[in-house]
């Protein structure tokens, strides 16, 4: 019983000593100093989105819509970038409508944070809102995409998969941004 005890103690202090100090991965330090470049960057978005199952497509047959919709927005993105090269860390707020086709207006937005990768490709997640006239839905968004440079001109290409308890949606949605950038 007893060196059941002091097993247990000297686990307890090990553990204990690995909470107190931090991980090494918490404690990297460099003494250079990063300047990052900040952009605003923004522009058109159109694409499609498929509604394949679930309420939002009931509701959309019932205001006779189809599953499949067009979409039409502005994409306003804030960027920070290490001046010395790395990745970007975007946040974007895409507010958009749909149907136009069916001469319908159905509003929503995304707010989605993420990466762009030096190779362009990017990835990002977050909430979306969007109101039918009856139903205001949330989802979840994933988003991955690539954006090509061609002087000074960014054109992404992303796909979007957006899921909540009611069913999901997929777009593709493109576009494309001119670079204002500023120090900082």
């Amino acid at each position: 019983m007893q060196k059941l005890s002091l097993s247990y103690f000297i686990g307890i202090l090990l553990l204990s000593s690995l909470l107190i100090n931090p991980l090494p991965a918490q404690n990297v330090y460099s003494s250079d100093k990063v300047d990052f470049s900040q952009f605003n960057l923004g522009g058109p978005r159109l694409g499609v989105t498929v509604a394949p199952n679930g309420d939002l497509r009931e509701e959309l047959e019932d205001q006779n819509m189809g599953p499949i919709l067009s979409q039409f927005g502005w994409h306003f993105e804030y960027q920070v970038v290490p001046e010395g090269g790395g990745p970007a860390f975007v946040i974007q707020m895409v507010p958009m409508v749909a149907g136009v086709e069916y001469g319908k207006l159905v509003p929503h937005g995304t707010l989605a944070m993420g990466i762009r990768l030096p190779s362009g490709i990017e990835f990002g997640i977050g909430p979306n809102l969007l109101y039918t006239g009856d139903s205001l839905y949330t989802a979840l968004v994933m988003g991955i995409g690539k954006t090509f440079n061609y002087g000074g001109v960014n054109i992404p290409l992303n796909i979007a998969f957006a899921t909540n308890p009611s069913g999901y949606m997929a777009s593709f949605v493109f576009g494309y941004s001119i670079i204002q950038g500023k120090k900082k």
